[in-house]
């Protein structure tokens, strides 16, 4: 046996063999270590040491459990490495080689154990005492890893039986069978997080489409604390965007995040995110379980209450007598609990709703994570109302789940039409149709980013139109946020009054009230904020109207409850809130309306023209209250609406662009008629004709102002919808995209007949006609999106897109092409090979973009996609190109070992020049961005800022630079 290399400490290897064995039989071999009990030189309380056997050709061998041996600075280790050796086929001598290394992989100590014998016949009467242990150990290690396989199995039973189907009933009480069409490993969205450990709830506080702005610009909003933003823009906005699989992955690789807090609005996805990984090791097969670590899911409410009652007192107790539904024996549990092979998931803190009890559970976590240090640990709450002092102090990674993206809304809408419905045509209508509405209405869009409100679109779009219909999709949805997730049962308990039943229908009516006052006020709905005096008094005197007794108290409550559980309002700072979703505020503000309108009749159909109409029909804000109202209306008074809106007259010259141009402002009055049409369930033929009359007349007249892009965009869209339903519309589409001089009227016409004339046989000819032959360039372009999108299976198809993506004078018509086959047509063998080929010959910075986006974020795997973008972020002579490489390197390989060395080169190396244009982007400061974003912490930043500050060519790189190091030394102090 030779020593060739020293273990920490004193410690000397243990290990149980075979010195003789007969061929074809099996033998425990167990390998442990033992300590002097010198003085712990780590900082880590465990060292692990790997144990790597090679055994053939005496000995093929099995590790039967984590080869790991964990050296514990009290003395010891958690069990030996076991291994089952089955013996050679035939009569052989040799060795047994046993490695040992560190977590580095850096060998601490080889043995070679010699003169090891296989034979035909072993006489049993000359084993020694050792060996009948090892042969007793072996049919005890069977036993034990036959008792392993089944309770594991039963386990993950267990889980599929309670996760696998998505659970639907609160959002669709029809009697459509969603339960075995949708299954959580198939519908689940790995959403984003952004990491967010400098917790600041109060401006993670704000309305969704504040947050929005504040993503997209560098503009402060309005009620926003100065020094709060700097610092919600430095610790959260400038984090990268990262999936949140690549997160919990990371978990195991990487020490920092073996502790996570996920953090989420209600309804997105924090529950359903560990269901998945619970799922994704039960469908594991049997085989490979065994050396797996195990998911361990505790909803905390239950544990809770669970605690509370008596059944349990602790966390490890709550796994076998809670409802916690594992399936191992105590004594497995505890073994892989110590040997870190769990991970323990831990969902809905916030649902702890007393605080005391809150802190006890917190304190329970903290205590199993001291208990158990390798196990990983996982977090789930809302937002509102948690606190991340306490697991901040136990070293928990905090990240809060994104908005879904559209990417990921397209994705999901398409997993869910292909699992539930059956016949083609159908499948590809309702898609279209959801897909149409949440991309042409801002209010759907905004609530489409939350899985669970996209879900309820998903299932109501099944038998009801949207957008026409989104009247009822908001009613559902509240319904939801105000009942489905009120856990307490509708109760608001505070000691200083009895219990209170407030339902959702009062809710409503009180949300109505709110909004209405709202659109009152000096910002109107533009402002969506109101005083907390305000609301407070609103509900006080709904309350004492509906004689509930302590009202303003109560008013209080609701004021909380509506902000912390149902999701509906938001604290904006100072004395002042909001509507979380705008999209609420418009719907309540609009059923208040019709309520006065229909109900209490408040409103005369001529007080609803003149004085809600009349005043605010030029008001973007309000444009989609009054659309509401019209929907939720009689058809019989939709009529005289839409009359008034045709002879409204507008000033045009208040309305052109900077090019002459005019804007859609100016004919607001029959876009605003024609949404409003499109609401009607049963539209009338009279007013659609003079509808059409009206909004033709200004396309066919359109003199002295041409439309500008939106503006065309806007009157074509609407006049393919009023008449969606008649030939004459498709007729007169094609005659504008023939012959009209604007070319956005042309463009906008050849996406309405590819939408509307997607049935007519003489549609696709022409689309074909003009992505090969139109003289303008967004017209061809038009034409080979809309062709890739509506006619993907066609068989010409493919040969068009490669057509226009190699010969197209035009790089815009060109990069379209490009980037259709790169995300329609992946898995063609081709696609590939074209996207490298443009990347290498074409010069357009159009079609070079789209390249290095697509192959970046589609081809990551590729041997050649690493390459390619260094040399496009080394040489390309496109500033913008070498940018955009930059950026897609940074993001897909961050965390590999060179990349602050290879940003830091592009800081210092990068050729631009400045010509003369301010807003020329230089790929220095793209580069050195991404160092402050990527490596905030990293001390040589300060040097590289202070050179770049001083010594950089470009003006706006040493601004940026000295701009930064002031903000980054100020954090330091």
């Amino acid at each position: 046996m030779a020593d060739t290399q020293q273990l920490p400490l004193s410690i000397q290897p243990v290990i149980s063999y075979p010195r003789e064995a007969q061929v074809g039989k099996k033998y425990l071999m167990t390998v442990d270590l033992q300590t002097s009990g010198n003085e712990w030189p780590y900082e880590e309380e465990e060292y692990p040491i790997y144990c790597k056997l090679e055994t053939y050709p005496l000995f093929i061998s099995k590790p039967l459990r984590d080869t790991t041996l964990v050296l514990h600075r009290f003395g010891g280790t958690y069990g030996a490495a076991k291994f089952l050796l089955t013996a050679a086929q035939e009569e052989i001598e040799g060795e047994i080689r046993v490695a040992l290394v560190n977590r580095w992989g850096v060998p601490v100590k080889v043995l070679n154990l010699s003169d090891i014998k296989v034979r035909q016949d072993v006489d049993e009467s000359n084993r020694s005492t050792s060996d009948v242990r090892v042969k007793q150990d072996v049919d005890d290690s069977h036993r034990g890893t036959k008792d392993l396989e089944t309770s594991l199995e039963a386990y993950q039973k267990a889980l599929l039986e309670r996760y696998a189907h998505l659970n639907l009933d609160s959002l669709d009480n029809s009697t459509y069978d969603y339960r075995e069409k949708l299954k959580v490993q198939r519908v689940f969205t790995a959403q984003n997080v952004r990491e967010c450990q400098e917790f600041l709830p109060q401006v993670y506080e704000i309305p969704k489409e504040a947050q929005r702005r504040l993503g997209e610009s560098n503009q402060q909003e309005a009620g926003i604390d100065p020094e709060l933003w700097e610092q919600y823009k430095q610790f959260y906005y400038q984090q990268p965007v990262r999936s949140v699989l690549h997160v919990t992955e990371e978990m195991w690789s990487n020490d920092r995040y073996r502790y996570l807090v996920i953090l989420g609005d209600p309804g997105s996805g924090k529950s359903i995110l560990l269901q998945y990984l619970a799922l994704d090791w039960a469908r594991s097969p049997l085989d490979n379980i065994i050396e797996q670590t195990i998911p361990l899911l505790i909803e905390l409410r239950t544990y809770n209450r669970s605690r509370n009652s008596g059944e349990c007192k602790d966390l490890l107790e709550c796994f076998h007598k809670g409802d916690v539904i594992h399936r191992l024996t105590p004594e497995q549990l505890k073994e892989r609990l110590q040997a870190g092979k769990a991970l323990v998931m831990f969902d809905g803190l916030d649902e702890v709703f007393n605080p005391e009890q809150r802190e006890q559970v917190i304190n329970d976590i903290h205590r199993f994570t001291n208990d158990y240090p390798q196990v990983r640990v996982i977090v789930t709450s809302r937002i509102i109302g948690y606190k991340p002092q306490r697991l901040q102090d136990a070293e928990f990674r905090h990240f809060l789940l994104q908005d879904l993206d559209s990417e990921q809304i397209h994705d999901f809408i398409d997993r869910w039409h292909e699992l539930t419905f059956i016949d083609e045509a159908d499948k590809r209508r309702k898609r279209e149709r959801l897909q149409r509405a949440i991309d042409t209405s801002k209010a759907i869009r905004e609530l489409a980013g939350n899985p669970l409100l996209l879900t309820m679109m998903a299932i109501l779009n099944r038998n009801q139109e949207l957008p026409r219909d989104r009247p009822e999709l908001y009613n559902q949805a509240s319904r939801v946020l105000l009942h489905q997730w009120d856990v307490e049962r509708k109760l608001l308990q505070d000691p200083r009054i009895a219990p209170v039943t407030i339902d959702s229908k009062d809710k409503q009516e009180m949300l109505r009230k709110i909004a209405h006052f709202m659109q009152g006020e000096n910002k109107g709905l533009a402002g969506n904020l109101i005083r907390g005096s305000d609301l407070e008094k609103i509900l006080s005197e709904y309350l004492k109207d509906i004689e509930v007794n302590n009202p303003r108290i109560v008013a209080r409550l609701m004021i909380e409850q509506l902000r912390s559980r149902n999701f509906i309002l938001c604290f904006l700072g100072g004395e002042y809130y909001g509507f979380v979703h705008r999209t609420f505020l418009e719907y309540f503000c609009a059923l208040e309306y019709v309520c006065e309108f229909k109900e209490t009749r408040h409103l005369t159909i001529k007080q609803l023209i003149t004085e809600v109409f009349g005043k605010h029909w030029q008001d973007q804000s309000w444009q989609e209250v009054l659309r509401l109202i019209a929907g939720m209306i009689n058809a019989k008074f939709v009529g005289p609406i839409i009359k008034y809106l045709i002879e409204q007259k507008i000033n045009r010259r208040e309305f052109l662009d900077k090019n002459g141009r005019l804007r859609k402002e100016g004919v607001q009055n029959l876009l605003l008629a024609a949404n409003c049409f499109a609401e009607l369930r049963r539209k009338s033929p009279s007013i659609a004709d003079a509808l059409q009359t009206a909004l033709k007349q200004e396309v066919e007249q359109e003199s002295p102002h041409q439309f500008n892009a939106e503006a065309a965009d806007a009157i074509v869209s609407a006049i393919a919808t009023v008449g969606q339903n008649t030939p004459q519309t498709l007729d007169w589409l094609k005659f504008r995209l023939q012959s009209d001089s604007n070319s956005h009227i042309r463009k906008s016409a050849l996406q309405a007949i590819a939408q509307y004339g997607q049935n007519d046989p003489d549609t696709l000819p022409l689309l074909r006609n003009k992505a090969q032959s139109d003289q303008d360039r967004d017209v061809r372009s038009t034409a080979v999106v809309e062709i890739a999108r509506g006619w993907k299976g066609d068989p010409d198809t493919l040969p068009l897109l490669h057509d226009k993506a190699q010969f197209d004078k035009s790089g815009i018509v060109r990069s379209a092409a490009v980037e259709k086959i790169a995300r329609g047509w992946k898995d063609d063998f081709d696609t590939l090979s074209l996207l490298q080929q443009k990347a290498k010959s074409d010069k357009d910075w159009h079609v070079q973009r789209v390249v290095i986006k697509e192959i970046a974020r589609g081809w990551k795997g590729d041997p050649q996609t690493l390459s390619l973008l260094q040399e496009k972020a080394k040489s390309d002579q496109d500033r913008d190109v070498r940018s955009l490489a930059i950026e897609e390197i940074a993001h897909g390989w961050k965390d590999e070992p060179w990349m602050l060395e290879f940003l830091r080169d592009c800081v210092l190396n990068d050729p631009f020049k400045r010509r003369r244009y301010d807003w020329e982007d230089n790929p220095r400061q793209s580069a050195l961005e991404l160092i402050i974003q990527q490596y905030p912490h990293d001390s040589p930043i300060l040097d590289l800022l202070r050179d770049r500050a001083e010594k950089d060519s470009d003006e706006q790189v040493r601004k940026f630079a000295k701009d930064q190091l002031e903000k980054l030394e100020r954090q330091s102090i």
